[in-house]
């Protein structure tokens, strides 16, 4: 997982409410990849996301990848920021990476939807990942929305991705096609993001076809830190 995150992040750094103007072509990416948004959380602290997956096809391995994804700091130079897993007493490390460039947990969650789409539709995870890819680069949707946080609200704004909604093999991605990857981000929550999820939704109505969300857990002692 390591090596692909890191691929990826490369890939993507080349890459160059009342409802606001959809972003226009690198804006999407400036957003969603903004630079800086760990410069000001305390390098002792830990940053904790719940993580939560629902996946009708596959409930085993979804119950597998419900747990929580930690961030913490490396003592070393230049700086790193690491992230693992964790589930009950149990962990797995997930990568290290240069904490200047910003919040590596987009990049996991990004990683982790393309295996998730590719396991679960039968399709080529290279494929999904460049449809996923392209779509950062493309007008996406934006709200400001206030976003519960620590037993209070935030101002955020919401970022609305459909990656496949005009992809020409739409009928071979066993419903995929109509995922929405929205991601939650505010100045006000330590690391930037508040919660990321992507869902599809059952067209019968009831719960998701597919789910899975990072939220940020404001801690006990607030700051979203441990």
């Amino acid at each position: 997982m390591r090596k692909t995150l890191t691929g990826l992040l490369a890939a993507a750094l080349i890459a160059g409410g009342a409802a606001l103007a959809d972003t226009q072509g690198t804006e999407t990416y400036d957003m969603l990849f903004k630079g800086g948004t760990l410069d000001a959380v305390p390098r002792a602290a830990t940053l904790v996301y719940a993580r939560e997956v629902t996946n009708r096809a596959n409930p085993e391995a979804a119950e597998a990848a419900t747990g929580a994804v930690e961030l913490s700091f490396a003592g070393e130079t230049p700086e790193r920021a690491v992230l693992r897993f964790t589930r009950g007493d149990s962990f797995s490390a997930i990568g290290a990476f240069p904490a200047e460039v910003g919040n590596p947990v987009v990049m996991y969650f990004l990683e982790s939807l393309v295996r998730d789409v590719a396991e679960t539709s039968g399709g080529s995870p290279f494929y999904i990942r460049n449809r996923l890819k392209e779509s950062l680069v493309r007008s996406a949707e934006v709200e400001e929305v206030e976003a519960p946080f620590g037993g209070g609200e935030v101002q955020a704004r919401t970022l609305t991705l459909h990656p496949f909604e005009d992809d020409p093999n739409r009928a071979r991605m066993r419903g995929f096609a109509d995922l929405a990857v929205t991601v939650t981000m505010s100045d006000a929550v330590p690391g930037w993001y508040h919660s990321l999820s992507a869902e599809l939704a059952d067209p019968a109505g009831g719960d998701p076809f597919y789910a899975s969300r990072l939220t940020l857990d404001p801690g006990a002692a607030g700051g979203a830190l441990r």
